[in-house]
């Protein structure tokens, strides 16, 4: 039976993230981006990351990162995985040593082959609804805009919750779902049971 992955993002509280790895997160998220009301410092990010188990992976958000800011949090995050949300260019994304995945903002018109052709040594691509600047604002998107039979591994973003995603599931496939807003009672805070429901939803639709 195929497992979907699954990453809850945004965290910014300890409590958060026992409750996302109690109920069976896969990956945790971390967003280094001061303008989003998710960002946490170096210092949170560093108390947060040493909270995680073995095999629950560490993710750094990055949007369009100043020289020398990634390996800044690197210095002192040991995140394992990097993902950015920018205009980063394929160099900009594998200069760190990190494996990584780009956010490809959705709308009518993006051709989503010839933007992961754009990024050949990312691990996998995020699919996230476009809004005015960055981040998916919570929104979804129109998933016919996804190709068939699209070959990377594909994680799906925007909009998503406990109502929505066992469909989306079902429906697209993914190899991992991304979730931040979907499970939360105020912005970057997280709520335990709408988390623990998220994931059910997930493990339901998976089979």
């Amino acid at each position: 039976m195929f497992r979907t992955r699954i990453k809850i993002c945004g965290l910014t509280r300890p409590q958060d993230v026992r409750a996302a790895v109690d109920s069976g997160a896969d990956a945790i998220g971390f967003v280094f981006y001061p303008p989003s009301p998710r960002a946490v410092s170096i210092e949170q990010a560093a108390e947060l990351v040493a909270l995680l188990p073995p095999f629950v992976v560490s993710v750094g958000l990055f949007v369009n990162p100043a020289p020398g800011e990634v390996e800044a949090v690197l210095a002192r995050v040991p995140l394992q995985l990097l993902q950015f949300h920018g205009d980063e260019s394929e160099s900009d994304c594998a200069r760190h040593g990190r494996a990584w995945i780009k956010a490809a903002r959705m709308r009518p018109g993006v051709d989503l082959l010839e933007f992961a052709a754009s990024y050949p040594r990312a691990s996998g691509i995020l699919v996230d609804a476009f809004v005015d600047g960055y981040g998916g604002g919570g929104r979804t998107f129109d998933w016919t805009l996804i190709p068939a039979g699209f070959k990377r591994p594909l994680v799906l973003s925007g909009g998503l919750d406990a109502d929505n995603v066992g469909d989306a599931v079902r429906r697209i496939r993914p190899w991992a779902v991304d979730v931040s807003s979907g499970v939360e009672s105020a912005k970057g805070i997280k709520d335990a049971d709408m988390i623990a429901a998220f994931i059910a939803g997930v493990r339901h639709a998976d089979g």
